[in-house]
Parts: C-alpha cells; sequence; structure tokens
C-alpha cells in the first residue's frame, strides 16, 4: 500500500488536477493508495477543495490532516506520517511539478534492487527541467554542484523533493533530519547515505508550476547556503 504525502500551501487551483492525475495513475497501474493532504492554513480555500475531494473520491482514498499555519516541510511530513497506513511513502508537490506517472517507474526500481529510497533526478539519463528562466536553472544547477562537491553523497538530485521512502526509512531520517526548507531534501539523502540505506534514482522531467507563485526566494537560497555549511561541517 502506497501513502502519497501532499503538504500544500496556496493550492487551490492545482490540487484537483494533481489528485485527478495521482487517482488516475494508481487505478491504471493496480496500486492499492492513499493521498494525504497536509495543509498549513492555506488563505486562498485550498482546505476547502481538499475537503470536496475527500466527498469526491472516499475518506479512505484522500485525507486532510491540516495544520493551523506554515511550520515547515519537514513537520509537515512528520505530521503526515503519523496517519500513513502504507508501507510505502511518496513524498511530491502539489503543484504540478511532479507528475504522477513516474511513481509506477518508482516502484518497478524499488522491487528491482530493494532499494530503501527511490528519488526522481532530473539530471541524469533522459531527466530534465521545463519552464524555467535561466536564473532559476543556474540556481538549482549551482545549489546540485556545489552539494556533490562537498558532501559526496552518491546520488544525482539532492534538492528534488519527488522519492518513495520505505515507510520506517522515512521515519528514520525524520529523527535524525534538523533542516529546515529546501535544505531539508538535501539533507535526508546524505544522512540516508549515513546510515546506509540504498537510494536507486529514476530520470524524471520536472516542469515548472502553471498556478500559484514559486515559494523559492532571497531568503531560501541563504538559507540553502548555510545549511549546506551546517552539513558540510557535521558530517
Amino acid at each position: 500500500r502506497l501513502s502519497v504525502l501532499l503538504p500544500t500551501y496556496n493550492e487551490r487551483d492545482n490540487l484537483p488536477l494533481v489528485v485527478w492525475m495521482l487517482v488516475r495513475t494508481f487505478r491504471d497501474s493496480g496500486i492499492d493508495f492513499e493521498i494525504i493532504i497536509i495543509d498549513d492554513g492555506s488563505p486562498d480555500g485550498t482546505q476547502e477543495v481538499a475537503k470536496q475531494l475527500e466527498k469526491l473520491y472516499g475518506s479512505d482514498k484522500i485525507l486532510l490532516r491540516p495544520r493551523a499555519r506554515k511550520l515547515g516541510l519537514g513537520t509537515a511530513y512528520i505530521h503526515g506520517m503519523k496517519h500513513a497506513t502504507g508501507n510505502f511513502i511518496v513524498i511530491m508537490d502539489a503543484d504540478l511539478s511532479h507528475h504522477p506517472k513516474f511513481i509506477p517507474e518508482f516502484i518497478r526500481k524499488q522491487k528491482e534492487g530493494n532499494f530503501d529510497i527511490v528519488s526522481g533526478t532530473r539530471y541524469k539519463g533522459n531527466g530534465g527541467v521545463y519552464g524555467w528562466d535561466l536564473k532559476r536553472k543556474l540556481i538549482s544547477r549551482g545549489a546540485n554542484f556545489l552539494t556533490q562537491v562537498l558532501l559526496r553523497p552518491g546520488a544525482s538530485d539532492l534538492t528534488g523533493s519527488f522519492r518513495l521512502y520505505r515507510k520506517e526509512v522515512l521515519q528514520k531520517l525524520m529523527e535524525k533530519c534538523v533542516s529546515k526548507g529546501y535544505v531539508f531534501q538535501m539533507e535526508m539523502i546524505v544522512r540516508a547515505r549515513q546510515l546506509g540505506y540504498t537510494i536507486g534514482e529514476v530520470p524524471i522531467s520536472f516542469v515548472d508550476r502553471v498556478y500559484g507563485e514559486s515559494k523559492l526566494g532571497g531568503n531560501e537560497i541563504v538559507s540553502f547556503l548555510k545549511g549546506l555549511l551546517t552539513l558540510f561541517a557535521t558530517t
């Protein structure tokens, strides 16, 4: 059984589409699933949309587990995991950047190598990024390059947030991780290597969001660099 954790903040336009795509993918592939929506008090009505989706698809398939305010990605996953009944967990963005069609490939990859984690990568094989301007691409590539040089993690895409985890592995990593924001995804892979967990990779196409605004700003870039140096010093 697969549990998808979908953290949301102001995603009312994207949420119905991503849920529909997930449900269709899982039903076509015969995958037993649940989708857990963790909304951080979105002021745009995301929770109302999630409640309608619960009614439409059934509360056994769509579970809204909101929080009062924005508390960070790491804690959103911890909160969502408390309600997850699957033995595997998928984490992904709700902004249509991550296409659900790759999830069956993640599952195949996991079975093939009995991996603890399968990570979607934009930087390997036929993976790629679509819709970003040059500045955004340079920031992402630069961040990934710096990370590879400093941390030598043995995975090609450290800042991506489209992954499949064994539930118990994700729980263990959550206990070890201290980062917030964008550094969190990177720390998860670095800690996984430290703990001897195995990581498989699947090339993915990442598409920039169509609706809503990107949450990446100057503050996130500064905190990313601080977090990277902290990880370098402590791992």
